[in-house]
């Protein structure tokens, strides 16, 4: 008793220890945090909580095993001390199972939260700071007076130059708006470093706004000059319109071809490759563009060396330099193979992740199923009548042997688990099992089979104490088996009062018989579980056989019912009994052979004496 009290306590103070850790949904901020939280998690599971189940099994099946034993020697039931029943520890159980329900799957949400904030904060970081750079100095240039004193050609110039900013401009407007998206995300999210993303973006979204003012303010002050411009260079022009977009969109592909992905399967890294593909397929036709902007600027140098003209610098609408494009398309053509690696690594990563994901597929298809044969066998073998009761109590230690060699099939999945959970992979369409599933049905199985060779232990006990014989015991079972219509290995409260109705007890829907049915559950149910186990029944049977109906007043009885025949007939049964104990009796009672038996006779003595002992008849 001694030893059930500090096992109690003990498994009781690591639950209310465990119950608040699990409950604890406070997210990190960094990734190595979460995932470190998953690993604690898996060593909870696989380490820590394993011994305190079996513990809990063990804490059961000594309460029974001693609750057996104290009733077998006419001793008082054991009473644990408050807060330490057997259904107080099954509560707290419960309470920390609710707990832990959930915990594994808001680990990986929070992983895949924290993954995506980092891509997204990087894209931020990677898109800001281009458009920063090209920012830079564009407020200095348009607040600038030179055309005040410049003269007309250099005024229209300086209004081309300006309309080639503002389609510059123009193509800028996408990269703006996708940073203001980029930062809304992130504070949906609840990114930790949201300020400084925020403020950033606010300095980004006023300075635009800024460039849009000054850029209507500036074109309003060329426009007053514009009646001053005669001539234009249509090449400068021209340079610059085709420029400023295919410059635009080599910083489009480049920013691309460095942007970070996250892909988790094959099928969205083929996607990223075939549009990849379908990417290096216009490179021919805008190569052909930049050689046509190249050739617009060499015929800029010919008509100016031709006509004797000195080109002033750069040219007067735009920035963007032959070199400029020349180097951004060598940049272009770089990064092109190194994509091709990054996504032909990721392809290989990917296709070893599916690897992972079909070699636990494979065993857990395997074990699932398995498990759940090895629960439906033992509970056949539960309710079976197959041999005495120490063939069964052989046959399930045997039984229960071999689930122990199978342990390794386990532990073979709790390692490719663990790779998928290391590889960051979220799901599997190979298998409907879960490692989780497949615990908590390992750990039931263990469970059911202790408990089930410890309810034949408890009937041996039984059996010996009281000189029940083997045919007795397989009565009781049969009864028992007849009544349990559900096959729970236990009768509800209406299935036993079935049972003790087809074995004459009053105890019909009355005042009187609810009243003799309560006194009965308060013997065989003293724990008010509103299950009657069989080892209870056996002890219930044994009691009542002995101390109340022997077989000769059973046959008597029944030869009354008969009408002083030596047999009774089905109809007989029905007619004098209700229908649940007439259809027990019916079922079991063997037909009768002697000298004066007609068809469909039933022997009623034979019966009476393999329910109630040798009759003295």
């Amino acid at each position: 008793m001694e030893d059930y009290e500090k096992l109690a306590s003990d498994l009781l103070e690591w639950i209310r220890r465990t119950i608040p850790w699990l409950e604890n949904r406070a997210p990190e901020k960094t990734m190595a945090e979460m995932q470190q939280k998953l690993e604690d998690f898996r060593d909870y599971r696989r380490v820590h909580k394993p011994p305190k189940v079996q513990e809990k099994c063990q804490l059961e099946i000594n309460f029974n095993t001693l609750q057996t034993k104290l009733r077998l020697s006419n001793r008082p039931a054991f009473m644990p001390s408050e807060g330490r029943m057997v259904s107080d520890i099954n509560g707290a159980w419960h309470k920390l199972e609710g707990a832990e329900k959930g915990y594994e799957e808001w680990l990986l949400n929070e992983i895949r939260r924290l993954e995506r904030l980092d891509h997204l904060a990087e894209k931020f970081r990677q898109k800001a700071t281009i458009h920063e750079s090209w920012t830079d100095g564009k407020e200095a240039m348009l607040t600038q007076k030179d055309f005040e004193t410049a003269s007309l050609s250099e005024v229209k110039a300086l209004l081309k130059k300006h309309e080639a900013f503002e389609s510059d401009l123009a193509a800028h407007q996408d990269r703006v708006e996708q940073i203001a998206a980029i930062a809304q995300e992130l504070n949906e999210l609840d990114y930790y470093d949201s300020p400084s993303v925020n403020a950033r973006c606010q300095k980004i979204c006023e300075q635009w706004d800024v460039l849009g003012s000054l850029t209507q303010s500036r074109r309003e002050a060329l426009e007053r000059t514009e009646k001053q411009l005669e001539s234009i260079d249509e090449l400068y022009l021209e340079y610059a319109k085709r420029a400023a977009p295919f410059n635009n969109w080599m910083e489009g592909a480049m920013e691309d071809l460095q942007d970070m992905f996250i892909v988790h399967n094959i099928e969205e890294i083929q996607g990223l490759i075939t549009a990849h593909e379908q990417f290096k397929s216009t490179l021919p036709e805008a190569n052909k563009e930049r050689e046509a902007i190249q050739a617009i600027q060499a015929e800029v140098q010919k008509i100016a060396q031709y006509n004797g003209i000195k080109l002033a610098g750069n040219n007067p609408y735009t920035s963007i330099t032959p070199e400029s494009i020349d180097s951004k398309w060598d940049k272009v053509q770089q990064l092109v193979p190194q994509r091709d690696q990054a996504l032909e690594e990721e392809l290989g990563r990917q296709q070893s992740n599916d690897h992972l994901r079909r070699q636990f597929a494979t065993q857990a298809n395997m074990v699932g199923p398995w498990i759940q044969n090895k629960m439906e066998e033992i509970g056949r073998i539960s309710i079976e009548m197959n041999g005495t009761l120490e063939d069964q109590l052989t046959h399930l230690r045997q039984y229960e042997q071999s689930i122990i060699e199978y342990k390794p099939n386990i532990n073979q999945l709790e390692g490719d688990h663990q790779l998928i959970q290391e590889a960051l992979i979220f799901d599997n369409k190979y298998t409907s099992y879960t490692m989780e599933h497949l615990r908590v049905g390992w750990e039931q199985l263990l469970t059911t089979i202790a408990r089930t060779i410890n309810e034949i232990e408890n009937q041996i006990l039984t059996r010996d104490a009281k000189g029940i014989s083997q045919e007795q015991l397989h009565e009781y079972r049969a009864s028992f088996n007849h009544f349990d219509k559900d096959h729970s290995g236990a009768l509800q409260a209406e299935e036993f009062k079935a049972c003790l109705i087809s074995l004459g007890y009053d105890v019909e829907n009355d005042k009187q018989g609810d009243a003799e049915f309560a006194r009965i559950m308060g013997i065989v149910d003293p724990n008010n579980s509103g299950a009657v186990t069989f080892q209870a029944f056996i002890d219930f049977m044994s009691r009542e056989t002995t101390d109340t109906d022997t077989a000769d007043q059973v046959i008597a009885s029944f030869k009354i019912l008969a009408g002083d025949k030596n047999f009774i007939m089905a109809e007989e049964l029905r007619r004098e009994l209700p229908p649940d104990q007439a259809e027990y009796c019916i079922a079991r009672m063997a037909p009768y052979t002697g000298p004066d038996a007609i068809p469909g006779a039933l022997d009623y003595m034979s019966f009476s004496t393999a329910l109630y002992g040798e009759s003295d008849l």
